[in-house]
């Protein structure tokens, strides 16, 4: 680790930049426009998007972790408030974001956004050479656990935290 950096890591500028890159890609496709040029991000171009991502991506590279993969993840179901008024969960451009990603329903009974647009553009570059390797969607591949990080989200619900957890392992050789 090193201590404060005063600039930010090729590779977090090159994976943030793959990152909004996605996002601008699934608005694109749904507002029909052509091209990235034409879209507007709405709530996810706000300040905390971009701290958000960047934010991760330096805590994952001063990590060292450089394979990535994902648990299933829940889309929720109900409606969300949006900058085009009341939308269906997952909203459509997180839904274009969450194509070819593992999912499943969420806990019985909540309604509202579990993934948002932010996560699921950050989790589909993040995961995308672990999806193209063949690996099982939303199985984790075999490794030896050596760090464990939850991190809690300010929404409130009912009968579940709103967490996200995060292990730090290395590959496990696996003899066929």
């Amino acid at each position: 680790m090193s201590s404060s950096p005063r600039f930010i890591a090729p590779w977090v500028r090159d994976t943030a930049i793959e990152v909004f890159t996605e996002l601008a890609h699934a608005e694109a496709g749904t507002h029909g426009v052509k091209t990235c040029d034409a879209v507007h991000f709405h709530e996810v171009g706000a300040i905390d998007s971009i701290v958000d991502t960047v934010g991760s991506l330096i805590a994952l590279h001063e990590l060292g972790a450089n394979t990535f993969s994902c648990s299933r993840l829940p889309i929720g179901e109900g409606t969300c408030w949006g900058m085009h008024g009341l939308m269906p969960v997952p909203a459509p451009a997180t839904l274009r974001l969450l194509e070819g990603m593992p999912v499943c329903a969420g806990p019985a009974g909540v309604t509202g956004e579990l993934v948002t647009p932010t996560g699921a553009s950050l989790l589909r570059v993040l995961t995308k050479s672990f999806r193209e390797a063949g690996q099982i969607a939303g199985r984790p591949p075999s490794f030896t656990i050596r760090k464990i990080g939850h991190g809690a989200g300010t929404k409130d619900f009912e009968r579940h935290p709103n967490i996200v957890r995060l292990l730090l392992g290395d590959d496990v050789e696996l003899k066929v």
